[in-house]
């Protein structure tokens, strides 16, 4: 069994494409890698997208370890400036509200749960922990795919998930959820 910690990345530049972090979440990114030195660490996988890699590059320098960049931890879709912010955001809760709606140049929220569920199921015949850096988004995406919205905290529909809280999942052949977007870090 794998027990995997989903990292929400650190808080990232405001601004479309692919912003990086700001100071306040490089400080972010190294307490969550501090904290993540006592729990035996064997991999660590990445989003593509700076923001969860620049994440990922602070964690991986305090344990060791390199990264694999994985895409299937991408965001479900990314405001690249190309519409307003408002139309991004229009299409973003639509997309919370209709789980099967495709934003223009991403994916549904049913399609994003789906694909960081097969990233999970990769794991299932490992062994030892892993730490996936990743996005609030697709993060939800997964937990509303595994556990169904009635289980949900309301306010991650509404708030999403904070900068570099944790959701802890333990890879076996029913996903079992044990934490959802903690600062355990703190």
């Amino acid at each position: 069994m794998a027990l995997v910690y989903l990292v929400q990345h650190a808080q990232k530049e405001a601004g479309p494409g692919d912003p990086g972090l700001t100071a306040v979440g490089r400080q972010q990114a190294g307490r969550i890698g501090r904290w993540l030195q006592s729990r035996d660490v064997l991999r660590l996988y990445s989003s593509p997208l700076r923001r969860a890699w620049e994440t990922a590059e602070v964690v991986a320098a305090g344990l060791g370890l390199s990264i694999a960049i994985d895409a299937r931890l991408s965001e479900r879709v990314n405001w690249d400036g190309g519409c307003t912010f408002q139309s991004f955001s229009d299409d973003w809760e639509r997309s919370v509200r209709d789980r099967d709606f495709v934003p223009p140049g991403g994916d549904s929220s049913r399609q994003a749960g789906e694909r960081m569920r097969s990233f999970l199921l990769d794991l299932t015949a490992r062994q030892g922990t892993v730490v996936a850096v990743t996005h609030g988004g697709v993060t939800t995406d997964l937990l509303r795919t595994l556990l169904g919205d009635d289980k949900l905290p309301a306010r991650l529909l509404r708030d999403g998930i904070p900068a570099c809280a944790i959701t802890t999942i333990q890879c076996i052949q029913d996903m079992q959820v044990s934490t959802i977007a903690s600062a355990v870090y703190e």
